[in-house]
């Protein structure tokens, strides 16, 4: 008997358990529906205020915010009215977050070349000579970091994990780095002091 009884509470368990996912999807699907009702004009707003105006990231940032609230509807829901601050919150930091990215990779505009102008390479030929020369006055462990994080284009934890180094030493071995090829490099000219 112990036998039958355990495995029809083995059976009916993943059912129930299942059951209890759906409904707390749809709780959550329910929950990011009503905040986009009551709340999603307003950030929309104060993201577009943030952006100088730029509706579509502002759009965008509004759809992280809701896919960040949707993630954590279940612990949301029982905030009450803490919700709205944490919105808010959110769509600040996405918005310092994209101005922080702009300032580091800035859009740059690039004028469109004659179809007939002819590219020499003479100059980047020259550039990629100094700028290699430069790395060889850098440290074995700096020119390790460039090489992973801008030449091989590896993300801050995927350097970490080749170096085995956490990946903060990574962030600061970088930053130093850089620093240190650009004093390199102003030193031979190529960059202005």
């Amino acid at each position: 008997m112990n036998g039958t009884l355990d495995a029809g509470i083995t059976t009916l368990a993943p059912a129930r358990v299942h059951a209890r996912h759906i409904a707390s999807r749809a709780d959550c699907d329910a929950f990011v529906e009503n905040l986009y009702d009551q709340y999603g004009p307003l950030l929309l707003r104060y993201a577009a205020r943030l952006l100088d105006g730029d509706w579509h990231k502002a759009e965008d940032i509004f759809q992280e915010a809701a896919a960040r609230a949707w993630k954590r509807a279940g612990f949301l829901c029982t905030r009450g009215e803490h919700v709205r601050p944490w919105l808010f919150t959110v769509v600040k930091n996405l918005v310092v977050d994209h101005h922080r990215a702009r300032r580091i990779r800035p859009l740059d505009w690039m004028p469109a070349e004659e179809p007939d102008a002819v590219r020499d390479g003479t100059d980047s030929t020259l550039t990629s000579h100094v700028v290699l020369e430069a790395l060889r006055d850098l440290n074995e462990r700096q020119r390790t970091v460039i090489q992973l994080m801008y030449y091989l284009g590896c993300s801050v934890a995927q350097a970490a994990e080749h170096l085995g180094v956490p990946p903060g030493t990574v962030k600061s071995r970088a930053f130093y780095a850089m620093r240190a090829l650009r004093k390199a490099l102003e030193e031979r000219g190529v960059l202005g002091e």
